[in-house]
């Protein structure tokens, strides 16, 4: 995807640090303006990852970009023994720590900040790694695939949840209408940082859904490839394999 799209147009910092500033920002209202957004429907999209991620039995899982760690804590349904969940906003990581230890999952949730471009683990480290509504707001794509490529087990699944855009009139018109209009518009009156979900409406605009976002798993490596798109198109879900 482009890097022209950021958060903060006017800022001079790269950006990997506004998606940083950004998610500390909105932090607070996340959760809720998520569940606004979508009208619920993102808990059934986390439900079919955790799904297609059980069906494998993992010991070990890694949720990449795990925000306030709601499929880290969806991810406890598959038995694993070890989830980690990894995010580069604090703010983020701070309020899903508070949602793991009400759980009382937190002797099998560790939540850790990191990079998703730089990971802190071992080569096959992981039987399965997640990725949802993330890999769009990573600086560089192809490094940040290449290091979860690097840290997954061989055979191991990879799956990522991500926007994506309808393809059927007149969904397609709709979802445009909604994206463009209606969301910043969400956004401004449930946080204090507008810039945020005008970002993170273009960011869904511009990124390779679908087969474009397939080719790019092929090339780092992936096989086993998959897309399956959500609710008309506006979501889909990938899965791959080492």
């Amino acid at each position: 995807m482009s890097k022209n799209v950021r958060p903060y147009k006017d800022s001079k910092l790269g950006k990997k640090a506004q998606v940083t500033k950004m998610f500390d920002t909105i932090s607070g209202s996340y959760d809720k303006l998520n569940r606004v957004i979508s009208l619920g429907i993102d808990i059934k999209w986390r439900n079919r990852v955790v799904r297609l991620i059980g069906a494998s039995k993992p010991e070990s899982i890694l949720d990449i970009a795990t925000g306030t760690g709601d499929l880290a804590i969806a991810m406890a349904n598959t038995g694993a023994k070890k989830i980690i969940g990894l995010d580069i906003s604090t703010g983020m990581l701070e309020v899903g720590k508070n949602k793991i230890v009400q759980k009382n999952l937190d002797d099998t949730i560790t939540m850790i900040v990191g990079d998703s471009e730089n990971l802190p683990f071992e080569d096959d480290s992981f039987d399965a790694i997640t990725v949802a509504f993330g890999v769009r707001n990573f600086e560089n794509l192809e490094k940040g695939l290449s290091e979860i490529y690097r840290v997954l087990k061989p055979k191991g699944t990879f799956a990522v949840l991500e926007t994506s855009i309808p393809t059927k009139t007149p969904f397609k018109q709709g979802y445009r209408l909604y994206s463009r209009f209606v969301l910043p518009v969400i956004g401004k009156l449930f946080s204090k940082d507008r810039s945020a979900y005008r970002y993170l409406s273009e960011s869904a605009s511009v990124f390779p859904y679908g087969e474009q976002f397939n080719n790019i798993l092929a090339k780092i490596g992936f096989i086993a490839l998959e897309h399956r798109p959500q609710t008309l198109g506006v979501a889909t879900i990938y899965v791959a394999s080492k």
